[in-house]
């Protein structure tokens, strides 16, 4: 009886969020917080699926109808992405799904999921050799364009390659950067976030935004937008939609930074903090996505030595990341927790999705 380990890293955007749905680049890496699909045939024709950790569990028949797919429910939406590829489950399996990333909670658990269970139906149904790109793109496929989502392809490009990478969402093309050597911590706030409207919302407003200046300048394009330029350009945006106008070029500013840093040996990761405190001042101030739990969160760590932080993906809740040096992370992690977050804890930067057959 085949059984197949099927495990996706979760994942922090250091720089570039709320970038990703304009087709701007983004920095961000895969840490050692791990979602894991264990699966071993059943005889069945159903997949068996148990969630001990959500206390979860439930039957998905090998023959589905996909005119009836709950919004969210990648582990069917991906069953129909898979049927367009010829990837038709023909035999049932027991699976255990667990996980160490904190759920809903902005370190994507959702894309590690999806990325996992894409990984394992691949293995087990097909022939087929996938490269971490293509896994990402179908793991995309699910989770934005067939669910008509908002997001980009951030999460699931960040899980499926791992380590650091800086990706041009417009062009797909990676930047990897292998083995970096970063000590991260991160603050989970323990406040539930809406994941879904947060970012339609500020989508909605950038674009528009963006629009009005292409409105009067025509050859205006925001990925080749200058600081510079932003004063003028502001001109052309309408008073409530400025603050998106102006996080978006800033935030794409210093993304560009922060990868000239990377670039740069050795790495000076107090520059990179830095960068990370501008980066969330535009996020707290322009965008307006941080709740005071995750404001008191990050000034306790960076009053206690942190060189940089930040709240991570959509915002309103979920969790911060902070750039620290080693002698530092303790203390860091107590004072984070003592600001009431539900939790804190030291993460690497990890390797992408793996599979092993067993």
């Amino acid at each position: 009886m085949t059984k197949i380990l099927s495990t996706a890293p979760g994942r922090v955007c250091l720089f570039g969020d709320h970038q990703d749905y304009l087709e701007l680049p983004v920095i961000a890496c895969a840490i050692d917080r791990m979602m894991e699909i264990y699966a071993k045939e059943n005889g069945k024709d159903h997949f068996e699926i148990n969630m001990p950790d959500m206390n979860q569990k439930r039957i998905i028949p090998l023959h589905q109808d996909f005119n009836e797919i709950k919004r969210g429910d990648f582990l069917k939406i991906a069953l129909k992405v898979l049927q367009k590829k010829n990837i038709v489950p023909n035999k049932g399996y027991h699976l255990t799904i667990s996980s160490k990333i904190p759920i809903n909670a902005g370190l994507s658990s959702s894309s590690a999921l999806t990325i996992s269970w894409i990984q394992f139906l691949i293995a087990a149904f097909s022939e087929r050799s996938t490269s971490p790109k293509e896994l990402a793109l179908l793991a995309y496929e699910t989770e934005v364009i067939e669910s008509g989502s908002s997001g980009g392809k951030m999460d699931q490009f960040t899980i499926a390659i791992g380590d650091t990478i800086f990706l041009d969402t417009n062009t797909d093309q990676v930047q990897k950067f292998n083995d970096l050597k970063l000590d991260l911590v991160v603050g989970v706030s323990g406040l539930s976030k809406d994941t879904f409207g947060t970012l339609s919302h500020l989508k909605s407003n950038a674009w528009k935004a963006i629009n009005q200046v292409k409105a009067q300048i025509p050859d205006f394009d925001i990925a080749h937008s200058s600081i510079d330029d932003l004063k003028k350009n502001l001109r052309c945006v309408e008073t409530s939609l400025k603050p998106y106008f102006y996080a978006a070029v800033s935030n794409h500013d210093i993304t560009q930074k922060a990868l000239k840093t990377l670039e740069h040996e050795p790495l000076n990761p107090h520059i990179l903090g830095e960068l990370m405190n501008q980066h969330h001042r535009i996020l707290k101030s322009y965008l307006k996505i941080t709740p005071p739990l995750m404001d008191k969160m990050i000034d306790a760590a960076n009053e206690n030595g942190a060189l940089g932080s930040k709240i991570v993906g959509s915002g309103g809740g979920g969790c911060i990341v902070s750039i620290v040096k080693d002698q530092d992370k303790e203390r860091i992690i107590e004072a984070i927790k003592a600001t009431g977050a539900s939790d804190a804890f030291g993460v690497n930067i990890t390797k992408g999705a793996l599979l092993k057959t067993l």
